[in-house]
C-alpha cells in the first residue's frame, strides 16, 4: 500500500469514534464529518504550488503568497457532498465537478448515473472526495472517468478505507495518492467495511 497516506491526529481519532458510534445522530454525524475533512485538507493539499506577490501591510511592503494551482473538487454523490464544504472553506475559488455512482447490491460493482465537470481538468489538481473506500470499485471508476476526460493530477481523499479498496485503486491507478483517516480491517460478505461506520450516505442524510 505504497500510495496510502493515513493522516493520524488525536482530534481525528476522537472524531472517528463519534462517526463510528451507532447512536450518533445525522446532524452530529454531518458536523463531525466536516470537522474531520477540515483537518485532512491540510495534508491533501500540502504540495499545492505557490506564486509570490507583493502586499502592503499597515506598516510596510512584504512578500505574500497565492495558490497558483487550479483545484477541482469532485465529490462522489451522495456521500462525498458531506466533505465538500470543508474543502471550499479553505479553497473558496476551487471549481466543483460531480460524479454520481452507486454500488449494485448484488454485484457490488459501481453504476454511474451522473457526471458533470468544469473545464481544464488536464491543468488542474483534481481531488476526488468520498468518505468510504470499500471495494474500491466506485473510486476506481470515478478516477478512470476523469482520466478519460484528460485529468492527470488526481488524488483521492476518503475517511475510512478498507485494504481491498486501497489495493484496487493502487492496482488500477498506481500514480494516484490516497489520503485516509484510518485503514480498517476488512470487508464483510456484503462489501461493507469492518469495523467501519455503516453507510455514510444514509447516516449523513438520515435515509
Amino acid at each position: 500500500m505504497n500510495n496510502l497516506h493515513v493522516i493520524e491526529h488525536p482530534l481525528i481519532k476522537r472524531d472517528l469514534t463519534l462517526l463510528r458510534t451507532n447512536t450518533t445522530s445525522s446532524e452530529d454525524f454531518r458536523i463531525v464529518l466536516k470537522r474531520i475533512a477540515s483537518l485532512m485538507v491540510f495534508e491533501v493539499t500540502r504540495d499545492l504550488r505557490l506564486d509570490t506577490t507583493r502586499i502592503q501591510t499597515p506598516l510596510e511592503k512584504t512578500e505574500g503568497h497565492l495558490i497558483s494551482d487550479e483545484v477541482i473538487l469532485v465529490p462522489v454523490l451522495r456521500a462525498g457532498l458531506g466533505m465538500l464544504e470543508s474543502y471550499l472553506a479553505y479553497i473558496p475559488n476551487a471549481k466543483v465537478g460531480h460524479i454520481g455512482m452507486y454500488r449494485d447490491e448484488t454485484t457490488l460493482k459501481p453504476v454511474d448515473y451522473y457526471a458533470k465537470f468544469p473545464p481544464n481538468l488536464s491543468r488542474s489538481v483534481v481531488i476526488v472526495i468520498d468518505p468510504m473506500l470499500a471495494t474500491g470499485g466506485s473510486a476506481s471508476a470515478a478516477i478512470a472517468y476523469l482520466k478519460e476526460r484528460e485529468a492527470r493530477n488526481i488524488r483521492l481523499n476518503c475517511i475510512v478505507a478498507a485494504p481491498e479498496g486501497v489495493e484496487r485503486v493502487e492496482k488500477d491507478h498506481p500514480e494516484v495518492k490516497i489520503y485516509a483517516a484510518v485503514l480498517d480491517r476488512e470487508l464483510n460478505e456484503n462489501g461493507y467495511i469492518l469495523p467501519g461506520l455503516g453507510d455514510a450516505g444514509d447516516r449523513i442524510f438520515g435515509t
